[in-house]
């Protein structure tokens, strides 16, 4: 129910910045939320799509197979060719090998360790804050123009109301670390209190003509300062924008063409009767195959109308042990490696026809690799020695491989891409970075970043 006030219509202070901070009310005025006023102009206007592979995803199965390794190392899935010369990718990624050239992926990435948690997304590189709360505290919670939030977090249960609800043992995707909740992802779901809101509890006569919720606006001056009343008639103008505009219709997949949907759908590539109960795993994977796709097509549309920084996560399904939990992976990578080369296969081409490329970049990892060697049950441990990362788009170098790994798979053969490497990377596509450095007031925990080195390859 969107409401500001309690039931005798007093004004709730408390329950009008939670709306404000999770239900993107607008453009608030700088200060008002303690945030910084920085010039939105070194904003570069690009996009960041993080798709986490939570649990950890194999190198040799995805974008290093090594089938000249012996049987113990190289790729349990095979291999298959890719439009890069001399380049093949892990047997179950067939669609996405047909557009490397619209990616670069790494091959030296590491992620510094073999713990499951949630970096890079969160890390104490990022100070402990989902990187989309960079980018909210630089420029707002929401953009200048359209409302649309900057920063937003989507989990299966965002399309699929029955899915199970966003793992937080390893890590809060949420985090806002020293920034403050007001720059938390936006977190849109069907159990959520940003759809909620959008639904609104007001009837439709009573929305016509507004006045109920300008009326429980106009309450809320008697809390804000006579200096900050200008930026209220901001926060109720894009109030309005959300609930009725373009940025709710944003988060509606109903809006988009049915033929886009079918497109992307993952659901009818791993059916739940085709996913094996004995894993514990199980609702995990039958979560991923119902959701990736759509996922991925929700966040196209948001970047699309203004968001700049989406984290894309389905849960813990990466985790390829062969153990009571997680399936081997030869059969894990039918599981959740053939919705992830659909689904990614299918953005990459969709934005390419809507000349999105160069607008938004994707970002494809997880908090670590696998062991180069297969253990006795068929799966491989963790290791935090080398990942695999892919990118694409955002204007960026694209259809290369950056860096080498050594023979067995297990370190880098040439000089290692850091979580840093990849923290400094989206910072330069989202940002001038050099204006941005020498912008008075930008909180330390930013500016220490500016000083780390991209991926050079890719400028």
């Amino acid at each position: 129910m969107l409401s500001i006030c309690d039931s005798s219509g007093r004004f709730n202070r408390r329950a009008f910045l939670h709306l404000g901070g999770l239900s993107a009310l607008g453009a608030m005025v700088p200060g008002l939320m303690g945030m910084p006023h920085i010039d939105s102009s070194l904003y570069s206007g690009k996009s960041v799509i993080f798709l986490f592979m939570h649990g950890g995803p194999s190198q040799f199965e995805t974008f290093d197979p090594k089938m000249t390794a012996p049987s113990e190392v190289r790729s349990t899935t095979g291999e298959v060719k890719t439009t890069l010369p001399g380049i093949t990718f892990g047997g179950t990624f067939p669609k996405l090998a047909r557009q490397a050239h619209r990616c670069s992926i790494v091959r030296s990435f590491v992620t510094g360790d073999g713990n499951h948690d949630i970096k890079p997304i969160v890390s104490p590189d990022s100070s402990g804050a989902n990187l989309g709360c960079i980018l909210s505290q630089t420029i707002g919670a929401n953009h200048p123009v359209t409302g649309m939030p900057s920063n937003i977090a989507l989990f299966p249960q965002t399309v699929a109301a029955a899915s199970e609800p966003a793992q937080t043992s390893f890590g809060n995707f949420l985090s806002t670390g020293p920034f403050g909740f007001g720059m938390a992802p936006l977190v849109p779901g069907s159990n959520g209190p940003f759809q909620k809101n959008l639904k609104l509890a007001i009837p439709l006569d009573r929305m016509d003509d507004r006045r109920t919720l300008l009326n429980q606006f106009d309450k809320v001056r008697s809390w804000l300062d006579e200096p900050r009343q200008q930026g209220l008639d901001s926060i109720r103008t894009n109030a309005y924008r959300v609930l009725l505009g373009s940025v709710a219709d944003a988060f509606d997949l109903g809006k988009e063409d049915p033929r886009i949907v079918d497109k992307y759908d993952t659901q009818p590539l791993m059916r739940p009767d085709q996913i094996d109960k004995k894993w514990n795993n199980y609702k995990y994977y039958r979560d991923n195959a119902a959701t990736l796709g759509k996922l991925l097509l929700l966040a196209r549309r948001l970047c699309e109308r203004g968001c700049g920084f989406v984290t894309v996560t389905t849960n813990f399904v990466w985790d390829m042990h062969a153990d009571v939990n997680n399936a081997p992976l030869s059969e894990g990578m039918g599981y959740v490696g053939r919705p992830f080369d659909h689904a990614v296969s299918a953005f990459l081409e969709d934005v390419a026809l809507r000349g999105l490329s160069d607008r938004i970049l994707l970002v494809c990892c997880g908090e670590m690799g696998r062991t180069p060697r297969i253990n006795k049950s068929g799966g491989r441990d963790h290791w935090g020695n080398l990942a695999p990362l892919l990118l694409a788009g955002g204007g960026l170098q694209m259809g290369q491989v950056i860096g080498r790994s050594t023979a067995n798979g297990g370190e880098p053969a040439s000089d290692p891409i850091t979580n840093r490497n990849l923290i400094s990377t989206i910072l330069n596509t989202l940002f001038d970075v050099g204006k941005l450095r020498i912008t008075p007031g930008l909180p330390r925990e930013i500016s220490r970043m500016l000083d780390w080195n991209p991926i050079a390859q890719l400028f």
